[in-house]
């Protein structure tokens, strides 16, 4: 179940407020220009569908988001437990970061904790199958996959780099709990 914690960006122990109604989640991350929807396919899907079949069970939301922001590409990625490379790729989500390109991610399975950084406060946003995150360029974040990885997700990009941060190095993304204890 998706889930918004918004925590003082000094006080990581006890959430200030928590969400879990997606118009209440919406609301709260509207308010930092963060756009949050959730999709449904279109038709069935296997659990290892591959990249044209989860495209086509999103396509009317895929090319609505498309049409609005000029994205130039778009793909799907995996990333499962077993994955040899898993704890390299969250260490480097895992670092405070912006971009100069939006971020935008939707679930098709599986969960992500993006860690929003904004106005005195960080917003850790549990994202969950049907879930649709859009972080706008500038918006400090890092990006926690847990321990034991597991999910797909639709990747938009409007640069032919795709995904670059730039790392902010405040150290703030070392202070809050990870996925794996907030989700405890």
């Amino acid at each position: 179940m998706s889930e918004l914690k918004i925590f003082a960006e000094n006080s990581p122990g006890a959430p200030l407020a928590v969400h879990v109604d997606p118009a209440e989640i919406a609301r709260e991350l509207a308010a930092i220009d963060v756009r949050f929807e959730q999709w449904e396919a279109s038709q069935p899907l296997a659990a290892d569908a591959g990249q044209e079949a989860v495209l086509a069970a999103y396509r009317d939301d895929v090319e609505r988001l498309n049409e609005e922001y000029g994205f130039q590409s778009v793909d799907v990625i995996s990333l499962r437990p077993d994955h040899p490379q898993k704890d390299e790729f969250r260490a480097k989500f895992l670092n405070e970061h912006t971009h100069d390109d939006f971020e935008v991610r939707f679930f098709v399975d599986g969960q992500g904790m993006f860690y929003l950084h904004a106005n005195g406060k960080v917003y850790a946003m549990l994202c969950t199958q049907g879930d649709l995150i859009s972080v706008p360029s500038g918006v400090t974040h890092w990006f926690d996959m847990g321990e034991h990885p597991s999910f797909k997700c639709i990747r938009f990009f409007t640069t032919p780099e795709g995904w670059v941060g730039h790392f902010t190095g405040s150290g703030i993304d070392q202070q809050f709990p990870t996925l794996d204890a907030l989700s405890a």
